[in-house]
């Protein structure tokens, strides 16, 4: 068991080394202390100069203006920087602090994941703000925001509570005005760090006022394995685009695509009758329609980031957490998430806002859940409901669940969606245990 354990484990009890291809350079990783996962949110403050007095915002924001002068007119006239600047570590001490292990407790005892998706939010702003950081400025002009999670792929199946957790992570591709930031998560395992998960978040920068897009610093490889990761970071991006381009909401689905939907029709008329209506289900089989859970969260400040919008890492742990019921109502036992992807933040959420979010299970196989969350708002002026984002889950249950049929064309597009993203993981996932 031990030699099993320690194959993934290859992180000392100090500092984690820097991620695959990163150059530590003339560093000394030996005298970088490790922030908290706390502190991660007081420096994003700092940094924005965002008061923690939610009285204050409108004061903080008229300040902000001022920082227009230090925006750059193009990205050529900003100092490239290095993977290795933007590398940032945290902490979260669940073992050495076991006050905070409430936050972050489940009723199995394990880690809630939705916190841990905030976490990772917040790590991957503050990582960019390290890239674009101004010495010469008190506060950054910069006002940057996740655009995308583009993935997250675990490797353990669950978490415990009572042991250590650190992050680490760098800008790993920049665009014009766009970063992607490749993070990784390990827990402590005996008397070393095993690896949890890796996560690609897409971050954009905006100006001071968060109105347009502002210019962020070149990213310079070093080295053959920095070269990949930038060279990945592109094919990232056109995946995103022929990804989008081929949207069911865009276009006709494939002709494969289109037998898998008839195949499935036929399987549900009722063979009694010779009729188009007549719909049964298969055994071990639930309609599409039936797997839907829904809740509603009113947008208190308190849930707010350092812009004075509700906080992007809120909206993916209620999104989360409302997925996972429904995996669990579905299959009717605990669910382990495997993957996430895809989630694209297409509009801010003010606070004050009504959230709706609704939640249906859109594809399944052998063990597999594939449930997509939609999010929505609404004014407490207006009526009018805007979708803001579009969460994609994949679970496995500890045991093999039913297969979900579409009853509508809508439904159709759904079950097609679900299982792009489904097909888009490598599967079968096998999740350490220990």
């Amino acid at each position: 068991m031990r030699r099993a354990a320690l194959r993934f484990c290859s992180l000392n009890k100090g500092l984690l080394i820097p991620g695959r291809g990163l150059t530590q350079g003339s560093q000394n990783p030996e005298k970088q202390r490790v922030i908290h996962m706390h502190e991660v949110r007081d420096k994003l403050r700092e940094i924005v100069g965002a008061s923690t007095n939610w009285r204050d915002h409108v004061k903080a924001m008229e300040e902000r203006k001022l920082l227009q002068s230090f925006l750059a007119e193009s990205q050529k006239g900003l100092p490239p920087r290095r993977m290795r600047d933007s590398y940032s570590e945290v902490l979260l001490p669940l073992g050495s602090q076991p006050e905070l292990r409430e936050k972050y407790l489940t009723v199995q005892n394990t880690i809630r994941f939705g916190r841990i998706l905030e976490d990772l939010d917040s790590l991957g702003v503050l990582i960019c703000y390290m890239h674009t950081r101004i010495h010469e400025a008190k506060m950054s002009p910069l006002s940057i925001v996740t655009a995308l999670v583009d993935k997250i792929d675990m490797q353990k199946m669950s978490l415990s509570p009572e042991q250590d957790i650190k992050f680490s992570g760098h800008v790993s591709w920049v665009g014009k005005t766009s970063m992607e930031v490749k993070m990784q998560m390990f827990q402590l395992h005996g008397n070393e760090f095993c690896p949890v998960l890796d996560a690609t978040f897409v971050m954009v920068a905006r100006d001071s006022e968060n109105k347009g897009p502002a210019f962020v610093n070149p990213l310079i490889p070093e080295s053959p394995e920095e070269e990949e990761l930038f060279r990945q970071g592109e094919l990232n991006k056109g995946r995103r685009v022929a990804f989008s381009a081929k949207s069911l909401l865009k276009m006709a689905p494939s002709a494969e695509e289109r037998n898998t939907i008839h195949e499935m029709f036929l399987h549900t008329l009722d063979p009694k009758t010779v009729s188009f209506q007549s719909r049964v289900l298969p055994p071990n089989a639930v309609w599409m329609e039936d797997s839907k859970l829904k809740s509603l969260e009113v947008c208190h400040p308190q849930e707010r980031n350092i812009f004075n919008r509700i906080f992007g890492g809120f909206l993916m742990r209620k999104a989360y957490e409302l997925g996972w019921a429904t995996a669990c109502n579905f299959g009717g036992s605990r669910p382990f998430v495997v993957a996430v992807d895809d989630i694209m933040f297409q509009k801010p959420v003010d606070v004050g806002s009504l959230l709706f979010l609704s939640s249906q299970v859109c594809f399944t196989q052998d063990n597999y859940i594939q449930v997509r969350v939609h999010s929505e708002v609404a004014s407490l002026e207006s009526k009018e409901h805007m979708t803001t984002n579009v969460f994609h889950f994949t679970f496995m249950s500890e045991k093999e669940v039913p297969l979900v049929f579409p009853r509508t064309y809508g439904e159709s597009m759904l079950y097609l969606d679900g299982k792009r993203h489904f097909s888009s993981m490598s599967v079968p996932v096998n999740l350490r245990k220990d």
